[in-house]
């Protein structure tokens, strides 16, 4: 259950649903209290009042004795307001994702019936002019950037869900991404349909750049553009593979795996891993322990993942991309100061202005995040004392 204003969201034990389900009845606290109290063994009775305190302090609670309660976390705003959820239901047809599977079925057949349209590294490169390729490049890419998180952000609200576009963090990446929670009150084709969006659309403009690039010249300026395009929509969607850092096929397989945090829960259990390794924890110590079977097989397994893909993408970091980066930043602070021609030291001013501007970036949203965090888990304390 959740409030999708606020986007708070809590997974409810049995007991939990039954007392709601005596308070939608019209039964007041003390009475729910009473009438689970007779059927519940010595000392098992749940505590109806400290439930129903919980759920004010969630936000969860419109009117206690036709009073209005206090409205929890405040409503995060939503992105792109004037997309209205009735505008948005074609979005949901159950025929919709058959033109992705269509596009890239015959993509597919024109990429084996003739390869050497097969794009290569080199076309990224698609044009003699430096300052052509990385301008191009950025604008495609941003742009296809954004068309991912709107196929997000619109499907979610077709189901209803406010979502919200903004920045956000993994591991040592920055990215744009969609928070679309809420969705997993919606059916499940609906909740897969809005996690797969952003691929489709990656799909499908790939697809039909191959398409395009059947029916242009191999010699021609756009059909090296078009090559370069299929790059720029299909790369990226070798991130959403990297379920270790909750991308949209980690979603996917959370919601099919029927795991309520799959991440978390496979977060505390290599945690509960390493300390054993410590001697610090014994094995009844392990928090997946009290999870249903199926749930606790997929949880150890992808915390296992976790470790193993966080542990190589960030030594792929400290071997490859941090390296670059301090010798990036040597030779453009070197043009800066060393009193060479202009278009040497506005070469530097423009290099280290764009990598502070990232890692600015980078660590005001981590900071975000982590400030976020911080006030629920205060929330939730305070709630508990």
């Amino acid at each position: 259950m959740g409030r999708r204003e606020s986007r708070t969201f809590v997974a409810l034990p049995p007991e939990g649903v039954a007392v709601l389900d005596l308070l939608v009845e019209g039964l007041s606290v003390g009475a729910a209290q009473a009438r689970l109290a007779a059927g519940a063994a010595p000392g098992e009775e749940p505590d109806v009042v400290e439930f129903v305190r919980d759920l004010l302090a969630l936000g969860f609670v419109a009117e206690v004795d036709g009073q209005p309660a206090g409205s929890g976390l405040p409503a995060a705003p939503a992105s792109l307001p004037g997309l209205r959820p009735e505008r948005l239901g074609f979005l949901l047809h159950p025929s919709l994702p058959w033109i992705p599977v269509a596009l890239v079925g015959t993509a597919v057949a024109v990429l084996l019936a003739r390869p050497e349209l097969t794009p290569t590294y080199r076309d990224l490169l698609w044009s003699p002019y430096g300052t052509l390729v990385v301008v191009s490049g950025l604008v495609v890419g941003w742009s296809v950037v954004l068309l991912h998180e709107l196929a997000h952000l619109a499907v979610a609200r077709a189901a209803g869900v406010p979502g919200r576009i903004g920045f956000g963090t993994r591991l040592q990446f920055l990215v744009v991404q969609t928070d679309i929670s809420g969705i997993e009150l919606a059916p499940r084709r609906h909740r897969l349909t809005a996690y797969l969006a952003g691929i489709a659309v990656n799909l499908s403009i790939a697809s039909v750049a191959v398409l395009l690039l059947a029916l242009t010249s191999p010699s021609s300026a756009g059909h090296r553009f078009l090559a370069a395009t299929v790059l720029w929509a299909g790369l990226p969607l070798a991130f959403q593979c990297m379920v270790f850092m909750r991308t949209d096929v980690y979603f996917v397989l959370q919601d099919l795996t029927g795991c309520r945090d799959l991440y978390g829960d496979g977060r505390a259990h290599a945690r509960h891993l390493a300390r054993r390794l410590l001697r610090r924890e014994t094995a009844e110590r392990d928090p997946s322990r009290v999870l249903p079977a199926g749930e606790r097989r997929a949880v150890r397994i992808y915390g296992l993942v976790l470790v193993l893909g966080t542990t190589a993408c960030l030594g792929a970091f400290a071997a490859f991309t941090l390296p670059a980066e301090v010798r990036l930043v040597v030779v453009a602070w070197g043009r800066l100061s060393g009193g060479g021609s202009a278009l040497d030291v506005s070469d530097g001013v423009l290099t280290l202005a764009a990598f502070a501007a990232v890692h600015i970036i980078w660590l005001v949203t981590r900071w975000r995040d982590h400030r976020t965090r911080r006030a629920e888990t205060n929330r939730r304390n305070a709630s508990d004392a």
